[in-house]
């Protein structure tokens, strides 16, 4: 993730694509998972910055995990039946309001709704990271490859803490001591 001399969160975005608990529980490492989506979710709203869930099919499939969009101080939730988010024009267009400049996205599933979901918002200009210790897949070896892909095509593919201190930029930042007290908690 690009970094820039002010520590500022407008125009970025936290995406958290399909945390529902019928996809989480098909993933291999889910209290992983969840712990790392908690982290991201904690740490955005702690920056003020906005935090979105999407949600698949949720009449037929259930909601977002309801411990995670507790975390969230103000979340906005989508539902969806597109795989990525900026193929729904509901969703699309309420980002393109916002000015979303970056997108940091995690959740589920890497092969599917993570990938269309990152070349989705590249497609938009906008600049994406995906968080690689805050996404799941049921087959790593096609997570793998799509990562890849990813990378190719311009996205940033990094852990969480290497995201959120690179927004910190300073020890001197408002947000410091209690963004190590989230990263002590989440160890």
């Amino acid at each position: 993730m690009p970094t820039s001399s002010h520590s500022s969160v407008a125009g970025v975005l936290l995406l958290c694509v399909d945390l529902q608990p019928v996809f989480i529980k098909a993933m291999a490492d889910r209290d992983e998972l969840l712990k790392r989506c908690s982290f991201a979710i904690e740490v955005a709203s702690g920056f003020g910055m906005t935090v979105m869930f999407t949600e698949q099919v949720p009449l037929k499939l259930g909601g977002t995990d309801e411990r995670l969009l507790k975390l969230a101080k103000a979340p906005i939730v989508y539902a969806k039946t597109t795989f990525s988010a900026f193929e729904d024009n509901g969703i699309h267009d309420a980002l393109l309001a916002q000015n979303i400049e970056h997108v940091i996205i995690c959740g589920l599933e890497t092969p599917v709704c993570i990938y269309q979901t990152a070349l989705g918002a590249l497609n938009e200009n906008m600049q994406v990271t995906v968080l690689t210790d805050a996404i799941g897949a049921r087959r790593p070896d096609d997570a793998a490859s799509c990562l890849a892909s990813l990378s190719r095509s311009g996205v940033h593919l990094l852990p969480s803490e290497t995201v959120f201190y690179s927004l910190l930029h300073d020890v001197k930042h408002p947000f410091f001591k209690d963004y190590t007290r989230l990263v002590k908690h989440y160890a």
